[in-house]
């Protein structure tokens, strides 16, 4: 094995192997992770809260069992992180917001992937930063601040799972539980130079139902598309609490990630058939990436999806969600709010019903729509974002014309409401830089081919970036 020189950099993959062999044990590894994390914290305001004396405890605990040959699953000892919109046992959840009271709530209760990780031997190193309910594509919130870009502390690190995107990026543990809207695991992990998966809807069971519907899916942000594998076979186990999970997967994705992407059929498109300015740094960086899946055997043609932009369906869809997140708070109470979600919610309250079923139609129709088209094509590329990382603590980039996040991000959140797997690869930087990333969209159930076709871009060298400077320059 490759010689461990910092055991913060390491893949869970990696650890794993580690710990197997007997080369380090857990404590070591939990310890250099939350070194790194009071770095990251320090550097770009990643988490909520910092367990360290709760992680050593549960990795003391992670390195009896292996030294007793008894692990207690995939990831023993592994170091997690998980967006503080998921339920975690014994931590509050307060979800960037002012309105959430930290006391007097019992806080016993795991979201289920989080229960799957806890099974599995997971080290739970803390909660990360999150806009306020999670409603924008940045991470700011009137109660933990701004989140800035592992890569340039200035810049925004994307969101909604801003934080754990920093926190994975910095070495703040290989693994982070995040949580897609309308892109909210794929936007900081373009920002932040990592891979990160929107599985199919229902893929990962969520409890409690979003208030934002069936748009809102549970999904990995890690170092690669193997340790994303990884946690998928951990965080994709049943749970009752989810009436509208998937079935188990059959078998296991890290199995999946051996297969060849020769003969996929692979649809590239520049930009969806829309007029979208994409900055000409990213479309090269995604040309190269797509140009490596052709090398590797792939058929690759460009062709468009020939869809119509959703996205005033889709502000019907999100804005109403918000709505009915805020629905129980007092005018007071509303007044705490970012002032970002108090006027989306307001356009939201002002939807009727006969709106909303209307945006449903129109989402229907995009989903047959993406269903014929993956009857001809394995998977859809495109840029993950059409631009590299802005500043941080806006919403939209300065002088864009942009009035919701949903502007800039033309990429992203068509394929929440169609359900669709869709993943980010770090496919190079710009001139300043700064990430970028390419997007690969499967049809519905297909996650394993998604990561297949993202691993193959890791292992053949078209994937993965230098990791940023922590603060102590290491």
């Amino acid at each position: 094995m490759a010689e461990v020189t910092d055991l913060a950099d390491c893949s869970a993959v990696r650890l794993v192997a580690g710990y197997a062999a007997g080369e380090f044990s857990p404590v070591e590894a939990v310890q250099a992770v939350v070194e790194r994390a009071a770095l990251a914290q320090e550097r770009v305001n990643a988490f909520t809260r910092i367990d360290a004396e709760d992680a050593l405890t549960a990795a003391k605990a992670s390195e009896e069992r292996w030294r007793s040959g008894r692990p207690a699953g995939l990831v023993d000892g592994v170091p997690a992180t998980v967006k503080d919109l998921l339920l975690t046992r014994g931590t509050p959840t307060l979800r960037g917001s002012h309105t959430v009271r930290e006391e007097g709530a019992l806080w016993d209760a795991d979201a289920p992937s989080v229960a799957r990780l806890r099974e599995h031997g997971a080290v739970f190193v803390g909660k990360t930063t999150t806009p306020e309910f999670g409603w924008k594509g940045v991470t700011d919130s009137p109660r933990h601040g701004v989140t800035g870009n592992p890569y340039d502390p200035s810049r925004t690190a994307g969101g909604s799972s801003g934080g754990g995107a920093a926190a994975v990026a910095l070495g703040a543990g290989p693994l982070s539980l995040g949580t897609d809207g309308g892109g909210s695991v794929r936007i900081p992990g373009s920002f932040c130079g990592i891979f990160a998966l929107k599985p199919t809807y229902g893929r990962v069971p969520l409890f409690p139902a979003s208030p934002f519907g069936t748009l809102a899916h549970v999904g990995p942000m890690t170092r690669d598309a193997a340790d994303a594998a990884l946690l998928m076979d951990v965080i994709t186990g049943a749970d009752w609490r989810d009436w509208s999970q998937l079935a188990p997967p059959a078998g296991s994705f890290r199995e999946e990630l051996e297969r060849p992407v020769a003969g996929l059929r692979v649809a590239y498109s520049p930009s969806l058939g829309w007029d979208v300015p994409v900055q000409p740094e990213v479309a090269a960086a995604v040309r190269r990436a797509v140009d490596r899946l052709a090398e590797l055997g792939a058929h690759v043609e460009e062709a468009d999806p020939g869809i119509a932009d959703p996205v005033e369906e889709f502000h019907t869809l999100w804005f109403s969600g918000a709505a009915r997140v805020v629905q129980h708070l007092s005018h007071a109470q509303r007044e705490l709010l970012d002032p970002g979600l108090r006027e989306i919610c307001a356009e939201g309250a002002r939807r009727s019903a006969l709106d909303y079923l209307a945006a449903v139609d129109v989402r229907m129709a995009l989903g047959l729509a993406m269903g014929r088209f993956h009857s001809t094509y394995d998977l859809l590329v495109t840029p993950t974002e059409p631009i590299t990382a802005f500043e941080a603590g806006a919403e939209v980039p300065a002088g864009s014309g942009h009035r919701r996040w949903t502007g800039w991000t033309p990429f992203t959140y068509p394929f929440n409401m169609t359900q669709q797997p869709a993943a980010t690869v770090p496919c190079g930087v710009d001139g300043s830089g700064l990430p970028i990333g390419v997007q690969l969209v499967g049809a519905r159930h297909a996650d394993a081919l998604v990561l297949r076709a993202a691993h193959a871009l890791y292992t053949s060298g078209a994937a993965g970036l230098p990791a940023p400077l922590t603060p102590g320059g290491s």
